[in-house]
């Protein structure tokens, strides 16, 4: 775990400098969602898997630019699944954007979920890590080593909302419920990088971050295995909590391909319990 977590960490510097002067122009072609490739996100794609890939304990890499498991080493203990570089599309603005990585043991399920990882690259390079109980942030310094800032803890209510999907495909549910979050004061703070905004929510404390069932999403848009499963499990040992509207927890949602989707929702305990009220009366 710790020789992963190293190599981890050596592929967001890696990523990080290469960002610093980037191609932001689009491939001719598209991931396993359908998403028109940029040519950074498979270079990410490729620093990642170029790294990782030196571990002996390293079994197989799941990746959202990869239509297949890429299987390394059947002795293997670890498979790790990853975005290489969540909010893409933000590139063009030098919006913050990051990587989110999930290391599973022997099998990929939230059941097996060992350790939770995300970097973010913006004004500075941060790194937060979960494995066992406590969410740690780090922090680049000068050297090129990552220091520990602080422990990362939610309140029990927040007072950010950021919620995802186009909202003339919202249904009334989710609708009246966002309402009733600004009715109460939260203040909308929204970018289009998932990993940006659950830890601008992290930092703060505490808020909602939401990507609903959409008429032309039903299943969602989120990727369950590296995108959902990572980012729950921090927010859970945060002391959060998630859902998908119905369960009390993603981490109790099951699916065997490994580009599935689901609604989801982050936050402080008070925003979902109001979450699972207004979906289920």
């Amino acid at each position: 775990m710790q020789e992963l977590v190293k190599l981890i960490q050596k592929a967001v510097i890696d990523i990080a400098n290469a960002l610093k002067f980037p191609d932001t122009s689009y491939s001719k072609e598209k991931n396993s969602s359908g998403d028109t490739q940029l040519k950074f996100d498979v270079l990410s794609d490729e620093i990642i898997t170029k790294n990782l890939s030196e571990s002996k304990a390293l079994k197989a890499l799941i990746s959202e630019e990869k239509e297949e498991i890429l299987k390394l080493n059947e002795k293997g203990k670890f498979i790790v699944a990853y975005d290489p570089l969540d909010g893409s599309s933000l590139m063009d603005v030098n919006f913050a954007i990051g990587s989110i990585f999930a290391i599973y043991e022997e099998e990929v399920s939230p059941k097996n979920l060992k350790a939770a990882l995300y970097s973010i690259y913006g004004a500075r390079l941060e790194f937060v890590f979960c494995e066992g109980k406590e969410v740690r942030l780090y922090r680049l310094n000068e050297s090129g080593k990552f220091d520990f800032v602080k422990e990362l803890k939610m309140a029990e209510k927040g007072k950010i909302n950021a919620t995802g999907g186009t909202q003339k495909f919202w249904d009334n549910k989710h609708a009246n419920f966002i309402k009733e979050l600004f009715e109460e004061g939260y203040r909308l703070r929204y970018s289009g990088a998932m990993v940006s905004d659950i830890h601008q929510i992290l930092l703060k404390g505490g808020g909602l971050f939401s990507y609903p069932a959409t008429k032309d999403a039903p299943n969602g848009k989120l990727r369950a295995f590296f995108e959902i499963f990572p980012l729950a499990f921090i927010i859970e040992k945060a002391g959060g909590a998630t859902s998908n509207g119905q369960n009390a927890s993603l981490l109790e949602l099951e699916f065997h391909q490994i580009h599935a989707t689901s609604p989801c929702f982050f936050g402080s305990k008070y925003e979902i319990n109001k979450l699972l009220k207004a979906y289920n009366g």
